[in-house]
């Protein structure tokens, strides 16, 4: 008698042990991702982003400073995007544009702080700059990079999904928000530059270059750069 009722609760146990197991294996199931968002579609940067717009024109492609290219930067990238504009009386501007179709949280999009100091660069401490954009206050991070007498002033953003991540931190964030969501989100990450010594002109520069910017995008094209069509 003692044998079968030792035995009936050696059976409940596995039973409720079984069942705790299929929930969890359950609920991992229903929170893997399986949508994949990508704003760009089949559309390419080179199409949506504009050669001309206010007073500034493409002037060229080169002279960037851009990630090593190595197995994890293709990886990385699905498209990237390197041109030079320019503007009577003004600094030329540098802006890069790198679009990952899919950020499942494994890679993370390369951001100055990392291919800058690969050219050789010493960087500044990042700084959170915002920028009105209409009604949107656009969340950038502003750094200096200095190498050989040359700083560059650099502003840059990311975009992960309808996110808008600063720090890190917030991006991961922003991934496993999605993910759990069940979307694999797309994301960008937007620079633009100045080669000068004068950081509060050359912030003042990229200020209007990035309102003019978005101001001229279509729809689709905002919907990628930050998020809102």
């Amino acid at each position: 008698m003692t044998d079968d009722i030792h035995k009936d609760r050696l059976d409940r146990r596995k039973f409720l042990i079984g069942g705790a197991f299929l929930g969890a294996a359950a609920l991992a199931y229903a929170r893997t991702p399986r949508t994949v968002e990508d704003f760009l579609g089949k559309a390419k940067l080179d199409d949506i982003i504009p050669k001309h717009f206010a007073d500034w024109s493409f002037v060229s492609a080169s002279g960037l400073v851009t990630a090593p290219e190595d197995q994890l930067s293709r990886l990385l990238y699905s498209q990237l995007l390197t041109r030079v504009y320019s503007a009577p009386n003004q600094p030329s501007i540098m802006m890069l544009a790198a679009q990952s179709a899919s950020q499942t949280g494994v890679l993370q999009i390369h951001r100055p702080e990392v291919c800058y100091p690969a050219g050789g660069f010493q960087l500044s401490p990042v700084i959170e700059h915002d920028i009105p954009v209409g009604p949107l206050m656009l969340r950038t991070n502003q750094l200096t990079a200095t190498a050989d007498g040359r700083s560059e002033q650099i502003v840059y953003w990311t975009r992960i999904g309808r996110h808008l991540p600063i720090s890190w931190s917030e991006q991961r964030w922003a991934v496993a928000q999605d993910n759990m969501r069940g979307i694999i989100p797309d994301a960008v990450l937007v620079r633009i530059s100045v080669s000068t010594n004068d950081r509060d002109e050359a912030l003042a520069v990229i200020d209007g270059f990035t309102r003019s910017l978005i101001a001229s995008l279509s729809p689709l094209a905002r919907k990628v750069l930050i998020g809102v069509g």
